[in-house]
């Protein structure tokens, strides 16, 4: 994902990458005229975008950068990260007069090469309009959702749905299988019906009827952003049954098939408890 969006932003300002694997940063620059960096001279700029797996990666990245840092400038993370990281974060960098924004992004490699992602933004709303176009040049949709760390919530949100829009419906094609139903035209059925969703609309027929599995989004990852889903309704008090056993699913589901698969891939410990292929 943030190989399109570095690429994006060099239509608006003189862009530097630095990536842990330097080569990588180095064909970026080849392939997209930006600037492979170090991450000295990467805390010396007015904007910092970060789109890591995880918080704690984010953690490491602040703790080298934070001596350097200038003031004034604004750390845009986008990581599907956590809220309490989030405002952990934004407490720090405050220290060394950087504004933090979280602003994680929804819409696949596709989304990110069309520059038509959605970016829910958690942070001032001041700050949001400075880096407005910014964000603008890899998204679609920039919309605050909040204070700091509302954008990784409804992320965290959003991709549980996501998980259980895709299981929910492995469950349905596998029990309308075992009928003897034809799954093509029962999924396009669906499709023009209300039990549409993306996952029926989209990542069916392009990543699991042809077994190809390759929506490039880990199943690993989309559990993690379940489990911040989950600690998030436990923090809240709140009652989430279907997002809890969402959670958990997703869990199990990365235990059978693997992390490093694509997250559509958890269909098939659905197929593998009712003994069907959803092809």
């Amino acid at each position: 994902m943030g190989t399109p969006m570095a690429a994006h932003l060099t239509a608006l300002l003189p862009t530097l990458v630095w990536n842990r694997t330097a080569a990588r940063a180095e064909q970026h620059a080849a392939a997209h005229g930006t600037q492979a960096a170090t991450l000295a001279e990467v805390a010396q700029a007015d904007f910092i975008l970060t789109c890591l797996p995880t918080s704690a990666e984010v953690d490491s990245v602040i703790e080298q950068l934070l001596p350097d840092l200038k003031s004034g400038s604004v750390w845009i993370d986008c990581t599907s990260g956590h809220p309490d990281a989030a405002r952990r974060q934004a407490a720090l960098l405050e220290t060394r007069g950087v504004t933090f924004l979280d602003a994680p992004v929804s819409g696949g490699p596709l989304g990110a090469k069309a520059g038509k992602l959605s970016v829910m933004v958690g942070g001032d709303g001041a700050v949001l309009e400075q880096v407005r176009p910014l964000l603008e040049t890899f998204g679609g949709t920039v919309l605050r959702v909040g204070g700091v760390g509302s954008g990784f919530a409804v992320k965290a949100i959003n991709n549980t749905l996501m998980g259980l829009h895709l299981l929910s419906l492995a469950e349905g094609l596998a029990v309308l299988k075992l009928q003897g139903v034809d799954l093509q035209p029962a999924l396009d059925i669906l499709n023009a019906s209300s039990g549409r969703s993306f996952s029926s609309e989209a990542k069916f027929t392009q990543h699991v009827f042809n077994r190809k599995f390759a929506a490039n989004f880990a199943l690993g990852l989309l559990a993690k952003d379940a489990g911040i889903a989950l600690e998030n309704v436990q923090a809240v008090k709140g009652s989430a049954p279907l997002l809890a056993h969402t959670a958990m699913l997703l869990r199990a589901a990365q235990h059978t098939v693997g992390s490093e698969i694509d997250h559509t891939a958890a269909v098939q410990m659905v197929e593998a408890w009712n003994d069907v292929e959803l092809s």
